[in-house]
């Protein structure tokens, strides 16, 4: 369904190329008018003239401002899960590895264009459920499969036990965001500092270990 009142030109063979420089002028356009305005009052029009191209132009990539936005998810979600996972995977030192991959997860999930990016998604997720869906698997469940890699490692190696590695991954994340992101969401909390983050992770991996270390 296309959130615009004209019709999209017909797109090409341009379309099928996902990492062009084109497209990704666009989608730099698109997350600046999209934090800026939210997903109702981002058109394509601004979209177009922020990222410097024309709107029949935006139209080869993209049919609509729902898929655009939906492209805008899923290379916000891409670029966190990069970034989570540069890890060791095979660290001797487990309590060390959940560190690492909880800091950087909280300190990305309180990010402020984070809390607004999850806004617009929970905004738009009933009239486009496609969006809602493309951000959970691409976030939620994309995190949660590749945290679960990680401890079925190391379970393999004996340092940890657990029969069911996905949903230990999903407890630990959840660990990690105590009440804070929601807090942010609601508008109730401010962002909390290096150190209250780094606090709080460390309870959720004594917490996790207790349940789940040898």
């Amino acid at each position: 369904m296309s959130t615009t009142t004209s019709a999209a030109p017909a797109r090409t063979g341009a379309r099928q190329e996902p990492e062009s420089a084109k497209r990704r002028d666009i989608l730099d356009g698109a997350r600046r008018v999209f934090f800026d305005k939210g997903f109702d009052g981002a058109s394509m029009d601004e979209v177009a003239k922020t990222a410097s191209v024309s709107k029949a132009t935006i139209y080869v990539y993209f049919s609509s401002k729902e898929e655009l936005f939906e492209a805008l998810v899923l290379s916000e979600r891409s670029k966190s899960a990069e970034r989570l996972f540069e890890v060791d995977g095979t660290s001797d030192d487990v309590a060390g590895l959940l560190r690492q991959i909880g800091i950087s997860f909280l300190t990305m999930m309180v990010e402020p264009d984070h809390i607004r990016l999850v806004r617009m998604v929970m905004g738009v997720a009933e009239k486009f459920p496609r969006v809602g869906q493309a951000f959970f698997e691409a976030g939620p469940c994309q995190g949660g499969r590749r945290l679960a890699d990680l401890l079925r490692q190391q379970a393999e190696l004996g340092r940890l036990q657990m029969q069911d590695e996905l949903k230990a991954a999903h407890l630990f994340f959840n660990l990690c965001h105590d009440k804070t992101v929601k807090g942010l969401l609601f508008g109730c909390n401010a962002p909390p500092t290096a150190e209250q983050i780094a606090q709080t992770v460390d309870e959720a991996v004594r917490v996790f270990l207790a349940a789940y270390g040898r």
